[in-house]
């Protein structure tokens, strides 16, 4: 049996998880709450963009699933465990994580983007691009097989997937009709008829889409490099996978961390004014006076210094990229609450001048009732909206604080880490373009769906907004 390890970062990121099922189940229960989201999901921009995000969001969680399988060991009495945990994500992806070509190839290549020489079978030397181990190796002539082999490959994956598509919306149709006690056919019609106010059309083929073509590349990804190889002959593919992860945790931890300090301070400053909003102020101009990147860095050099003291805590390349994730999360965390911080102050000065707050103060309600009851209620509008805005900027800082080597670890897989390593690729003759070009297109649609579903969100949950 493999043996379970749960780092840091997981652990935060599932009781993450589980405070957001927690705010659903409270959201269901509560009318007032469950209005505002009732105009979320008849959005169609939004729910598309959802259904996007939860492709990346089960990749992510996924890759936060860490054991140590069991190594071979047949001639021994005892299980011996691998000394470096893998990921759930990195067992299914096996393949794509054990395959090393020996250096650079194009993308869906089964050569070497270099030339060099090559041994013939006599024993000369040839001045070419030798085939590579693993991409395209099923083919015994790749030049002329290549295009039909894609192609068959290609609608292969294209059928699993709508396969699975057709087993996804049966399930949903079928859990519908059975919540609105209606039948199957019937419930199946409205949906296709947009008669049901949720934008399902939308959703299903974007599901479609994602499905189909996420099997497609699957079964290629098995057989060539679809998006090429880096300098080490490491998968650029599943490099770019594996960076989903690293953005989300920073998205997600790094609003855990910075959430308690703009929602306390925040309100604490707008409601009791007085000495307690001056210094709260003189706090975050202070902290906003500081450049955000030397006190990162500082503190990058710092957690640096302390693991290389304490070598036998951090005993392999996992657990250092792990606690470095960390801090960089509780450093960014601890440098962007102040935004949030100014927002929350303003509406809370606005809110104590209300009727009910002062009718509830007169009557001698105590000061804590108030701000629980009366102003966070009011005021979680707005920290809903903030942290998902913020969500996108966050993934685009870590992208900058990589590039600039004061991100995360070298040796952990982040589309900043892979920016920084194609400045070189992009001097070379000839120019190595996939691994730019993977990290942006990943990036990319992460950071889009998140911002076309914080658009929704705040026209839904934006008082001015409300119609």
């Amino acid at each position: 049996m493999d043996r379970w390890v749960i780092f840091w970062t997981d652990g935060l990121v599932f009781l993450l998880v589980c405070a957001v099922i927690l705010l659903i189940l409270r959201i269901r229960s509560k009318e007032h709450l469950r209005r505002p989201w009732r105009k979320v999901v008849t959005n169609k921009v939004g729910m598309v963009s959802a259904v996007v995000l939860g492709f990346f969001l089960l990749i992510g969680l996924a890759d936060t699933i860490h054991f140590k399988p069991i190594l071979d060991n047949s001639q021994q009495s005892q299980n011996t465990y691998s000394s470096e945990p893998i990921s759930l994500f990195d067992w299914w992806v096996t393949p794509l994580r054990i395959r090393e070509e020996k250096t650079y190839s194009a993308p869906f290549s089964w050569r070497l983007y270099a030339k060099e020489n090559i041994v013939s079978a006599d024993g000369s030397k040839i001045w070419g691009y030798p085939r590579l181990k693993y991409g395209a190796a099923h083919l015994a002539d790749p030049s002329s097989e290549r295009s039909t082999d894609l192609v068959k490959i290609g609608l292969l994956g294209a059928a699993k997937g709508l396969v699975l598509f057709a087993v996804v919306v049966a399930f949903l149709v079928a859990v519908r009709s059975w919540r609105t006690k209606a039948k199957f056919v019937s419930s199946l019609a409205e949906i296709y008829g947009n008669r049901s106010g949720v934008p399902w059309c939308a959703m299903f083929t974007t599901l479609l889409i994602l499905l189909m073509g996420g099997y497609a590349i699957a079964e290629l990804s098995f057989k060539y490099h679809v998006l090429g190889t880096d300098k080490v002959g490491q998968d650029v593919f599943y490099q770019s996978l594996k960076s989903i992860r690293t953005g989300m945790v920073i998205g997600t931890l790094t609003t855990l961390v910075m959430l308690p300090f703009a929602l306390i301070l925040g309100i604490f400053a707008g409601y009791y004014r007085g000495w307690v909003d001056d210094l709260i102020q003189y706090l975050y101009t202070t902290l906003n006076s500081i450049p955000g990147v030397l006190l990162i860095a500082a503190s990058i050099l710092v957690v640096q210094v302390y693991m290389s003291n304490h070598e036998e805590d951090f005993a392999n390349i996992a657990i250092r990229a792990d606690t470095r994730l960390l801090f960089l999360c509780m450093i960014l965390g601890l440098t962007s609450w102040t935004g949030l911080c100014r927002l929350l102050r303003a509406e809370t000065m606005k809110l104590r001048e209300m009727e009910y707050v002062q009718a509830a103060r007169a009557l001698g309600v105590k000061n804590t009732s108030i701000l629980s009851r009366h102003i966070l209620p009011n005021v979680f509008h707005i920290v809903l909206i903030s942290v998902v805005l913020d969500f996108s900027g966050l993934v685009l800082a870590e992208a900058v604080l990589s590039y600039v080597n004061i991100g995360v670890d070298p040796t952990t897989n982040s589309w900043g880490n892979m920016i920084n390593g194609a400045r070189l690729e992009m001097a070379r003759e000839p120019i190595v373009w996939w691994s730019l070009a993977a990290a942006f297109l990943f990036m990319f649609a992460l950071v889009l769906a998140a911002n076309l579903f914080a658009d929704g969100v705040r026209d839904a949950f934006d008082p001015r907004r409300a119609q």
